[in-house]
Parts: C-alpha cells; structure tokens; sequence
C-alpha cells in the first residue's frame, strides 16, 4: 500500500467557467484562467494555456484559435477542456518527474449539472491521466472553504457568484436542501459592459477590456463609502472607425450591472421562499455568506444586505474558497457522504 500511495499524488480542481485552481499537497499551485490556444491546423496542438492563452485571446490570426472550454460551469468543448486540464496538470510539477504519478482527483461541479454534462467531466479527467475520480457540488465545496462545519444540524445560505452561474443554496447535514442556479454570473457583467460602453460611448470594446473594467472599477451601487478613481479604456469609435479613448468611472458601470444583480436578488429571494421555516430560522441569525470571483464586486454586500434585510459576509478569499474546500473534502473523502465516487 505504501509503495502505492507514493506514487499516487492528490489533486483538488475547480474547474470554473472563468479561472481554473489546482490544490496540491495544500496549497494553490495552479491558478490560471480557463482558455487554451491551439493551432487550427492541427487541434491536438497546444500553443498555450491559462494567462498565455488569454494573452491571445481576440489577437490571434487564422492559423491560431483561443478556446474557452467551459461556458456556464459545464463542458463545452470536450477535446479543449481535456488538452486544457491535462497542460494544466503538468505544471503541478514543472519539471517533469521521472515516474509519472497517477492521479486521485476531486473536481468541483456545479448543483445544477445534468448526468450527461457530469459524464464529460469525469471523462475529461480520465482522459488527462486520472487514475480515480472525485466529484463534489460547488456549493458544498465553497462551505467547507469558508470553515463552516456542514455536518451539523444548522441551515447555512451560500451565494456563489462565479464565471458563467450563480449558485445560491441552502446546506444542512451534510446535504443541500434547496438550491436555485442562474445562468447571470462574470460573463453576464462583462458582456453587460461591452453593451454599456458601445450604446452609451458608441465604443465597441473587447472581452478582455471589459474584464478589466469590471475588475478594477466594477461596483453593484452608485453610492460606495472609498469610491475609485475614473480609468481610461481604449476601444474602436463605431461612427469614425478610428481607435479612441474615453474615462470610465464606477457609478456607469454600476448601472450597467444593475438589471443582472437585480436578477441575483430575485434569485436569493426565491430560494428564501422555498426553505424550510427551521432553516430560515437558522439563516436569519447567521446571514448569508457570499463567495466566488463576483463576491468581490464593490459595494454588493451591501446592496445584498440592504434589500434581503439580512446579514451578508464574504468569504475571506472569495476566488480561493472553493478549492480549498474541495482540497478539504479530498483528505476525507471516506468521510463525508456528499462526494461522488
């Protein structure tokens, strides 16, 4: 058993819509967004993967094409997200072993994923190398993350805002009780404030300038307590055709952002409906908890607070959060009933 174990390493992923993290031997090793590029020539060909690839992204030429395997927490393109998983699993050891391990995997899915697109990702990481395969729901994942002991008979709300979905459900005794998913999360921002900037500047911006905008300014309201400063963003003018630059400033975006929260909002209301009067007990003392890439958005906790009239806390390492628990929940894999073998 001994010798087995030595050449068995474990690997926790979220493989998420927007960014990919990849926990070994507890720490992060792999935090790299989730696009690869390829050559269009041969499509077994990987050119790049993670920030590289992003780098690409809207620049490439014919013979070069970048791909987001996932769209909406689930596989998309099967063959991009197996060569995607498997480049990223080789920078677990940047130098190249002289036995290659063999893999025990624990992957983080969405709550709301059919058997088919659960199928694929168990498929995708068979097909990287993986000699065992775990699987675990996003939001239990994030609560194990976030240090809340699932195990124990207390209903807590987890909001996961993440790259493609927003997963807001209700957890107890190690199981999930209620749970809504939407399909409005980061990309909706961003897509958001492209359609902003070209019908209010008639700039027509890409994605990865969009991406930046909501990172650095993004906010869910007009009224923030240390507002940031305005930023430049270059884009093409839709009249003249010639590239121009304009100033951003947070309170635009906000109110670009706002329909696709508002959406969020009805989301959380929806799920509050439909959990049980003990657990709606145990959620008015301890608030909701907020986790995922969109937690970080300026002044949505507060907005969330504001309109549910209920506490709102975001994890301390929002991005991280889901790894973590899904590194958690590989050490005890026999011991929570929640994973899927």
């Amino acid at each position: 058993m001994g010798l087995f174990n030595w050449f068995t390493q474990e690997i926790a992923i979220d493989l998420g819509t927007a960014n990919t993290l990849i926990i070994h031997n507890d720490e992060v090793v792999v935090n790299e967004p989730s696009i690869v590029a390829l050559n269009r020539n041969n499509p077994k060909e990987v050119l790049a993967v993670g920030k590289r690839a992003l780098m690409m992204h809207e620049k490439t030429h014919e013979s070069i094409k970048t791909i987001r395997p996932l769209k909406d927490g689930v596989i998309a393109d099967f063959n991009a997200a197996e060569l995607m998983l498997r480049e990223m699993i080789k920078l677990v050891y940047p130098k190249k072993p002289l036995f290659p391990p063999s893999w025990r995997m624990m992957i983080c899915i969405p709550s709301s994923i059919t058997e088919v697109e659960k199928r694929a990702v168990r498929d995708s990481a068979e097909q990287a190398g993986a000699k065992e395969v775990y699987l675990i729901h996003e939001p239990m994942a994030a609560a194990l993350g976030i240090g809340i002991d699932v195990e124990e008979p207390v209903g807590n709300m987890i909001i996961d805002i993440g790259g493609g979905t927003t997963g807001i459900t209700v957890i107890a005794l190690a199981g999930i009780v209620c749970d809504q998913s939407i399909r409005i999360a980061g990309d909706e921002f961003t897509a958001d404030i492209m359609e902003a900037l070209r019908r209010y500047h008639s700039l027509l911006i890409g994605e990865r300038t969009a991406e930046q905008i909501k990172i650095q300014i993004g906010a869910a309201m007009k009224d923030l307590e240390n507002p940031p400063d305005d930023i430049p963003v270059n884009g093409r003018d839709l009249v003249t055709g010639i590239p121009k630059q304009i100033m951003v400033g947070f309170q635009e975006i906000a109110e670009a952002l706002d329909k696709s929260i508002f959406k969020i909002e009805e989301a959380i209301l929806k799920a509050l409906e439909q959990t049980p009067p003990e657990l709606a007990a145990d959620i008015y003392r301890r608030g909701l908890y907020l986790t995922g890439g969109g937690a970080l958005l300026k002044g949505l906790d507060r907005r969330l607070s504001q309109k549910i009239k209920l506490p709102v806390h975001v994890a301390d390492d929002p991005l991280k959060s889901v790894v973590r628990g899904t590194g958690l929940a590989l050490k005890n894999y026999e011991r929570y009933p929640f994973v899927m073998r």
